[in-house]
């Protein structure tokens, strides 16, 4: 299976359960989150950017990953990609590099230049996560 769609599946049965026990405060945060991404005065595309780079920066895989998927959505290009993992590089040091890599491996093997079928689930009662 690939690794986008098994990470999306499991993303979404966390949430629907996450959802069940989410308090109000939580429910706000997501909904802050995802109203965060939305077109500003920066495009979409460029604060997916953003989210990646800081989410590499953080060496946090999982949100590498989403902001990849969201990334590619939002129509960036293989150039705009390299370009930003380097700031993050650059910021990040060495450390980042592993995570370059299966970055990067999801990019050319699932995404690169092609359109996925990945769709988001509506959760946390209509607010998108």
């Amino acid at each position: 299976m690939s690794r986008v769609i098994e990470w999306t599946e499991e993303r979404n049965s966390y949430n629907t359960i996450l959802a069940k026990y989410a308090n109000p405060s939580m429910k706000k945060f997501y909904g802050l989150d995802s109203a965060t991404y939305d077109k500003g005065a920066l495009d979409k595309k460029t604060k997916e950017l953003i989210g990646l780079a800081t989410s590499f920066v953080l060496r946090c895989d999982d949100c590498i990953l989403y902001h990849l998927i969201q990334a590619h959505k939002a129509g960036v290009t293989s150039d705009e990609l390299g370009e930003t993992l380097m700031i993050g590089m650059l910021v990040g040091g060495s450390i980042t590099i592993p995570h370059l890599r299966r970055a990067m491996k999801v990019w050319d093997e699932e995404l690169g230049g092609t359109e996925f079928p990945v769709t988001d689930k509506v959760d946390m009662q209509g607010v998108k996560s």
